[in-house]
Protein backbone atom coordinates (compact mmCIF):
# COMPACT_ATOMS: atom_id res chain seq x y z
CA UNK A 1 0.00 0.00 0.00
CA UNK A 2 1.29 3.43 -0.88
CA UNK A 3 0.23 6.21 1.45
CA UNK A 4 0.18 8.60 -1.50
CA UNK A 5 -2.36 6.45 -3.39
CA UNK A 6 -4.47 6.11 -0.27
CA UNK A 7 -4.54 9.83 0.44
CA UNK A 8 -5.33 10.60 -3.21
CA UNK A 9 -8.20 8.13 -3.10
CA UNK A 10 -9.55 9.65 0.11
CA UNK A 11 -9.30 13.21 -1.24
CA UNK A 12 -12.37 12.87 -3.45
CA UNK A 13 -15.81 13.33 -1.81
CA UNK A 14 -17.50 10.76 -4.07
CA UNK A 15 -14.92 8.13 -3.11
CA UNK A 16 -15.37 8.95 0.58
CA UNK A 17 -19.14 8.55 0.16
CA UNK A 18 -18.60 5.19 -1.56
CA UNK A 19 -16.57 4.08 1.47
CA UNK A 20 -19.40 5.25 3.73
CA UNK A 21 -21.87 3.17 1.73
CA UNK A 22 -19.64 0.11 1.90
CA UNK A 23 -19.25 0.28 5.67
CA UNK A 24 -22.84 -1.02 5.80
CA UNK A 25 -21.85 -4.10 3.80
CA UNK A 26 -20.88 -5.23 0.35
CA UNK A 27 -22.62 -3.76 -2.68
CA UNK A 28 -22.61 -4.28 -6.42
CA UNK A 29 -21.44 -1.50 -8.72
CA UNK A 30 -25.05 -1.00 -9.85
CA UNK A 31 -26.21 -0.54 -6.26
CA UNK A 32 -23.46 2.01 -5.67
CA UNK A 33 -24.33 3.94 -8.85
CA UNK A 34 -27.94 4.38 -7.63
CA UNK A 35 -26.69 6.67 -4.83
CA UNK A 36 -25.03 9.22 -7.12
CA UNK A 37 -25.95 11.65 -9.88
CA UNK A 38 -22.95 10.71 -12.03
CA UNK A 39 -22.51 8.15 -14.79
CA UNK A 40 -21.79 4.50 -14.20
CA UNK A 41 -18.47 5.00 -15.97
CA UNK A 42 -17.54 7.69 -13.47
CA UNK A 43 -18.37 5.43 -10.52
CA UNK A 44 -16.40 2.64 -12.17
CA UNK A 45 -13.36 4.91 -12.30
CA UNK A 46 -13.83 5.87 -8.63
CA UNK A 47 -14.06 2.19 -7.70
CA UNK A 48 -10.88 1.52 -9.65
CA UNK A 49 -9.01 4.25 -7.73
CA UNK A 50 -10.26 2.86 -4.41
CA UNK A 51 -9.25 -0.64 -5.42
CA UNK A 52 -5.77 0.51 -6.55
CA UNK A 53 -5.36 2.14 -3.14
CA UNK A 54 -6.46 -1.19 -1.58
CA UNK A 55 -9.26 0.55 0.31
CA UNK A 56 -11.82 -1.84 -1.18
CA UNK A 57 -11.85 -5.40 -2.49
CA UNK A 58 -13.99 -6.89 -5.20
CA UNK A 59 -15.48 -10.33 -5.68
CA UNK A 60 -17.11 -11.58 -8.87
CA UNK A 61 -20.26 -13.67 -8.52
CA UNK A 62 -21.68 -14.62 -11.88
CA UNK A 63 -22.12 -11.45 -13.91
CA UNK A 64 -21.97 -9.18 -10.84
CA UNK A 65 -18.97 -7.68 -9.07
CA UNK A 66 -19.44 -6.93 -5.39
CA UNK A 67 -17.31 -4.43 -3.51
CA UNK A 68 -16.48 -4.33 0.20
CA UNK A 69 -14.26 -2.32 2.51
CA UNK A 70 -10.72 -3.43 3.19
CA UNK A 71 -10.59 -2.37 6.84
CA UNK A 72 -6.96 -3.41 7.30
CA UNK A 73 -5.73 -0.53 5.11
CA UNK A 74 -7.93 1.93 7.01
CA UNK A 75 -6.46 0.64 10.27
CA UNK A 76 -2.93 1.16 8.92
CA UNK A 77 -3.80 4.76 7.99
CA UNK A 78 -5.25 5.43 11.44
CA UNK A 79 -2.15 3.99 13.07
CA UNK A 80 0.09 6.15 10.87
CA UNK A 81 -1.93 9.28 11.73
CA UNK A 82 -1.77 8.44 15.45
CA UNK A 83 1.99 8.02 15.24
CA UNK A 84 2.24 11.27 13.31
CA UNK A 85 0.34 13.02 16.10
CA UNK A 86 2.79 11.54 18.60
CA UNK A 87 0.32 9.20 20.24
CA UNK A 88 1.82 6.03 21.60
CA UNK A 89 0.17 2.63 21.26
CA UNK A 90 -0.25 2.48 25.07
CA UNK A 91 -2.23 5.76 24.99
CA UNK A 92 -4.65 4.36 22.39
CA UNK A 93 -5.51 1.31 24.53
CA UNK A 94 -6.64 3.44 27.49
Amino acid sequence: MGIQNTMRALADPIRREILNLLKKGRMSAGEIVEHFDVTGASISRHLSVLKDAELIRDCREGKFIYYELNASVLEEILLWISELKGEREDDQKQ
